[in-house]
């Protein structure tokens, strides 16, 4: 970082380096100017990011990758223009929807599990498929409803095949029978909330036209 002190101290020895003197003043004066500067360039950099980018200049993003926000906020407007970049790039097979969704929701491929509807035993269908399990906190600290986010997984399959349902995967289940197990990600909650697993979610997608994506 620039400093006053900083540009005093590299004046040849002509010079008084007392930071008082008139020049130490005239130089504060302009290591604030520079320093302004120096944060402004940081920050031009800083938001080349998308993780990283705000305001207008995530609107500028998601123009060049042809993402338009609508009324989605920065949080969610960054998931949407990763997921259209991951989404302008696949090839629509499983493996790569799986990675536009762990890309999108900032989470691990092999939290993502997809199953092909046409083996289905009960209901065989041809060009569909199922999301059989996505982690549901992922979702939720993105900032996406569980309907928004199935339109997304719609975008992200080949045309002409349908997503029949997504089930969200929470962390709650009931101990093994010992009286010593604990987890507190897992079980019943306090009434603070502060441990306790979460409940799963299953969702048939229905159009819904909240967001652009």
């Amino acid at each position: 970082m620039i400093t006053a002190k900083g540009i005093v101290s590299k004046l040849t020895d002509v010079f008084t380096k007392n930071p008082n003197s008139n020049i130490g003043k005239l130089l504060s004066i302009l290591a604030d100017q520079l320093r302004q500067l120096e944060e402004t360039h940081d920050r031009i950099s800083a938001w080349r990011d998308i993780d990283e980018a705000k305001g207008t200049t995530l609107d500028k993003i998601g123009t060049i990758v042809n993402q338009p926000r609508g009324v989605a906020t920065d949080e969610v407007y960054r998931i949407l223009i990763k997921s259209k970049i991951a989404r302008n790039l696949s090839t629509g097979d499983i493996n790569t929807i799986i990675q536009v969704l762990s890309v999108a929701l900032n989470t691990d491929p092999s939290e993502v599990q997809i199953k092909e509807a046409w083996s289905d035993p009960v209901e065989p269908e041809p060009a569909a498929l199922s999301v059989i399990q996505l982690p549901l906190e992922s979702i939720n600290k993105s900032g996406l409803s569980p309907r928004q986010f199935a339109r997304m997984v719609q975008k992200t399959v080949l045309a002409g095949v349908r997503v029949r349902e997504i089930e969200l995967a929470g962390t709650f289940q009931f101990a093994s029978g010992s009286e010593t197990e604990v987890d507190e990600k897992s079980g019943f909650a306090n009434l603070e909330g502060t441990v306790g697993g979460t409940l799963g979610y299953a969702y048939t997608p229905a159009d819904d036209p909240d967001l652009p994506i």
